[in-house]
Parts: structure tokens; C-alpha cells; sequence
């Protein structure tokens, strides 16, 4: 395994050591200033009900980039992009179960999967820090929770799905900036989907969740919830296609892209 992430790492410096299998972490805090993505791969003939899947939920599903059917390279996000190499943890699911975590889909890839590659959040929370807003579980060194709430959302075709989200927590004043801030960036989730009373979307518990980790909220602090990446894999847990590639939590295609270029003014 290589060293810790380095400050000065490009999108095109980490997708290298992913490829040659020296990182298979989380991507948090890698390669600051790179637009990062969230990842499903479907076959051909489910494509064009999960792209319009997509177009119909823009909050959790903001979609960066599609590929070619057969074709592992995404032009559009970075220079020599694989995308059957590329994520440092693939998660394979069949009829709607993850049934493995693979490093590489090289052995898996078929002529007939599509990539999709969706916004992530940590674009957004690069924004929050370089505004002067403090992240939890930054602090605690922990990775953001994730919940699945109870709200539906919007079908196509086969898909169907709970909305799933991840949480900050903010003082009232500072919950406002965040929402300020991370309103500016649309095709990353844009702003909060809910703001606190998380019993109101199904988590009736924030110590239980459904990946990441389990932070601190003190009593005078909001929790803030944003549409979340891993709301494909709850979707495809829903919807049972055959067969299916997504990313593990976490674990990111980072880009060529830079975070800068999102913001909406």
C-alpha cells in the first residue's frame, strides 16, 4: 500500500496508484480541488431507464458523465480514464444483492455495460472548508454517515428506490451558510435535502447508520442531510436488475476535473 494522500496529488496521480492496486481506500481528501464521482454500471438494455432515472432525481443522482456502451474510457472527465481499473473498491451485484468487493472489473467487463458517473459530495465539502466551516467527521477522523431514509424517489422504468442521505451537523448560523454555499453546486448534490427532525425522514436513530461513521451532535447543532451518492445502490438493492457494478462507499473515481469549475453563480 502507498503513503497517505498527498496535498499536491492530481486526479491523474491517484487514479494511477489506484490502477496499480497501491490504494483501495476511501478517496476522502484526496487530490484536493478534483471533482470525485460515484459510479454505476448497468447493461445496455437498463441504460436508458437508469439515465432517465437520473434526469428524474437530480439531487442524489446529478449525472457527470456517461460512457459508451463496452467502452471503459470516460473522455470527458480525465485523460485515460479506465474505468474497469480506476476505483479503488467495486462493489457486484446480482438480482439485487451485493454479492462482492473486487479491486478490478477487468474479469467482469462485458461489451454491453454503460458507466455512469455521478457528482459527489466531497466537492461541496472542499467549498464548506475553504469557507471556514468546521466538517465533524473531519474532526473525528471518521468517514461522513450515511442513511436511507424513507422518502420514495422518483421512478423509471424498473427503478425504484428510498432516497438515501448523508449528514453534517451545523450551528443555526453556520447551518445557513452551508446551505448558502452548497446551493451553489447543483451537480453535486446542491443543498440540503432536510434540516434536523430526522425522525420526519426515517432515521429515528443517528448512532445506526448505514454506512460511514457514527458522529458527534451536540445540542445547540442542526443535523444537516444531503441527497447522497449511495442512493443508486439502495435503488438497485429495490429494483433487483440482474446484474450491476457500483463503488464501494467512499471510494471515487477522482477526475480530471476541478471543483471550481461547478460552482454556479
Amino acid at each position: 500500500m502507498d503513503h497517505a494522500p498527498s496535498q499536491h496529488e492530481t486526479g491523474w496521480d491517484v487514479r494511477q496508484r489506484i490502477r496499480r492496486g497501491a490504494w483501495t481506500q476511501p478517496t476522502q481528501g484526496m487530490a484536493p480541488g478534483y471533482v470525485q464521482a460515484n459510479l454505476a454500471i448497468l447493461p445496455r438494455d437498463l441504460a436508458a431507464d437508469f439515465q432517465r432515472f437520473c434526469m428524474l432525481n437530480p439531487r442524489p443522482c446529478p449525472l457527470l458523465a456517461t460512457s459508451e456502451p463496452g467502452d471503459p474510457s470516460l473522455p470527458t472527465l480525465g485523460k485515460d480514464i479506465d474505468i474497469r481499473t480506476d476505483i479503488g473498491t467495486y462493489r457486484v451485484w446480482r438480482d439485487g444483492v451485493m454479492t462482492e468487493e473486487v479491486h478490478d472489473i477487468a474479469h467482469l467487463w462485458r461489451d454491453d455495460l454503460v458507466a455512469f458517473l455521478l457528482g459527489c459530495s466531497h466537492s461541496f465539502e472542499e467549498a464548506l472548508l475553504a469557507d471556514g466551516l468546521r466538517l465533524r467527521h473531519f474532526d473525528e477522523g471518521k468517514a461522513v454517515p450515511v442513511y436511507t431514509t424513507n422518502v420514495p424517489t422518483t421512478p423509471a422504468g424498473p427503478f425504484h428506490g428510498p432516497l438515501v442521505v448523508s449528514m453534517r451537523p451545523f450551528r443555526p448560523a453556520e447551518a445557513i451558510r452551508a446551505i448558502q454555499i452548497t446551493s451553489r453546486f447543483p451537480s453535486v448534490h446542491g443543498a440540503p435535502v432536510h434540516i434536523g427532525k430526522p425522525e420526519m425522514i426515517g432515521i429515528h436513530d443517528l448512532a445506526k447508520v448505514d454506512a460511514g461513521g457514527v458522529v458527534s451532535v451536540a445540542e445547540d447543532e442542526l443535523p444537516l442531510f444531503w441527497a447522497c451518492g449511495v442512493t443508486p445502490q439502495a435503488v438497485v438493492a429495490a429494483s433487483k436488475p440482474p446484474f450491476c457494478i457500483t463503488h464501494a462507499p467512499g471510494c471515487m473515481l477522482v477526475t480530471d476535473l476541478l471543483n471550481s469549475r461547478l460552482a454556479v453563480f
